[in-house]
């Protein structure tokens, strides 16, 4: 496919983005255009333009349905996690662990806590979806009781999730951008030390920092305005230890690599038999909060509660990540178009052209895996699109590989969450309830993480450069 046309597609999202989320809003004072329409409009472009060179519908149709069979499990995860949410807070466990953490944590340091412990639980599990999903919304639980600037919350929240999801051996981008580079697991790990590390250190001090600079209004020296609040918590459940099994079902199953979605629906069904055996709420409560979500109101003998507790509890169901899901669908039929001529592919190889210097080389890697994640929404496409354009190059001009499947995670995996596109970005935002324009900013892990990238990039510091040509 000739370097043109494959650019041409990608040249239509890239604008339809820049006119539809920035000129609209800033220039022209006019809402901006819903993911939805943008993505679906690029792919009816992208559709067209094949069909005027001649390709057959059938053949761009199967292109579309065999990456959306690819994203099938994102799609079930998904769902997955608004049963999770409904299922732990009917039963008792979010309320619960909400309860402690409000009187465990200093609110001086809730943003650093909100940082360390997602970082904690996604180095042993690998995910970040999941630590987001439940760690996190016990966190952004505490953080709303607490009056907490919840943006400040949240991007600690996510940054610290995707420490894990970077540095674990458990993690499936970590995994993969080391097979698609050809080089063992733990080598790929050791390279990203180099990044990852500083970035997370800077990040853990100004968040303590954040902690006085914007303090939760709830100050430790005044918890007993909470009291209303714990109190609420209390007559709505029955707090026991054993509402601590479904999140050591997840725990259990995340670090032995049990398939995830079989475990997720399990910590759903231990969950609900919980609620049914604990809590006061009928069967029928109980389906409605799987499916729709829950509602404090379902609890008919409770009076008085607060509208921070309601805010907190009603949320989760089958359905409550649907705008993510179907946004997420749109990306991808908009991907499956321009895969059928290798269009990211195509696009990403031209951009080498007759480089010959080590640095800028892996700048442009950097580069490269930047842009194709933010225009495929997919870490695992650019982990290979990215990988397969570079190996050769990085080996003809004797740059280690482990530094390529660092920069492939640096400017990949670290920087989904601050693309509001992404089917990541979209998940945290419906899991946290937190707008993307709130908490990008100060998600200071991948932040600082893509400067240090750059920084060593260009100083070849930490990259591992020997024997390398003249000019490098």
């Amino acid at each position: 496919m000739p370097f043109q046309h494959a650019l041409f597609p990608v040249l239509v999202l890239a604008l339809l983005i820049v006119y539809g989320l920035i000129v609209r809003p800033l220039a022209f004072e006019q809402p901006q255009f819903p993911l939805e329409i943008i993505f679906i409009l690029a792919a009816a472009i992208a559709v067209s333009h094949q069909l005027l060179l001649g390709f057959r519908w059938l053949d761009i149709q199967a292109s579309i349905v065999a990456k959306l069979a690819m994203a099938m499990p994102a799609f079930l995860i998904l769902f997955s996690i608004g049963l999770i949410i409904a299922s732990w807070i009917v039963c008792g466990t979010i309320p619960m662990l909400v309860s402690w953490g409000l009187r465990i944590i200093n609110p001086d340091w809730l943003y650093l806590v909100a940082f360390l412990a997602p970082v904690i639980f996604s180095t042993l599990t690998g995910t970040s979806w999941g630590s987001v999903g439940t760690i996190g919304v016990v966190i952004i639980g505490i953080a709303g009781a607490l009056d907490a600037n919840l943006g400040i919350t949240a991007g600690a929240i996510i940054g610290g999730a995707y420490f894990g999801d970077k540095m674990s051996p458990l993690s499936d981008t970590t995994i993969l951008a080391a097979m698609a580079t050809e080089i063992s697991v733990f080598e790929h790990i050791h390279s990203m030390m180099f990044t990852t590390i500083p970035s997370m250190l800077i990040a853990a001090i100004l968040y303590g920092f954040l902690g006085f600079w914007y303090p939760p209004a709830v100050s430790g020296s005044d918890l007993a305005q909470l009291q209303p609040f714990l109190e609420s918590l209390e007559q709505l459940f029955s707090f026991n230890l054993l509402l601590l099994l479904p999140p050591a079902i997840v725990l259990f199953g995340s670090i032995r690599k049990l398939p995830t979605v079989p475990v997720l629906i399990l910590s759903v069904v231990v969950a609900c038999g919980l609620a049914a055996v604990f809590q006061g709420y009928s069967v029928a409560n109980i389906v409605q909060s799987v499916y729709k979500g829950f509602d404090t109101t379902m609890a008919t003998w409770a009076t008085g509660i607060p509208e921070n507790v309601s805010v907190l509890l009603n949320r989760g169901g089958l359905y409550a990540l649907n705008d993510a899901i179907i946004t997420a669908f749109m990306v991808f039929i908009f991907i499956g178009a321009i895969d059928h001529i290798r269009a990211m592919q195509t696009v990403v190889n031209g951009m080498l052209g007759a480089v010959r210097s080590q640095r800028l080389t892996i700048v442009l890697g950097l580069l490269a895996t930047g842009f194709t994640n933010a225009m495929t929404s997919n870490q695992y496409a650019t982990t290979f699109i990215v990988g397969d354009a570079f190996k050769s190059k990085f080996d003809a001009l004797k740059i280690p590989r482990k530094v390529l499947s660092r920069s492939i995670e640096d400017m990949g995996t670290m920087i989904e969450s601050l693309i509001p596109w992404t089917t990541t970005a979209l998940y945290m935002v419906a899991t946290l309830g937190v707008p993307w324009s709130d908490y990008w900013h100060w998600q200071l892990l991948s932040l600082i993480n893509i400067v240090v990238a750059f920084t060593l990039a260009l100083t070849g510091v930490g990259c591992f450069l020997k024997n390398g040509p003249p000019g490098k």
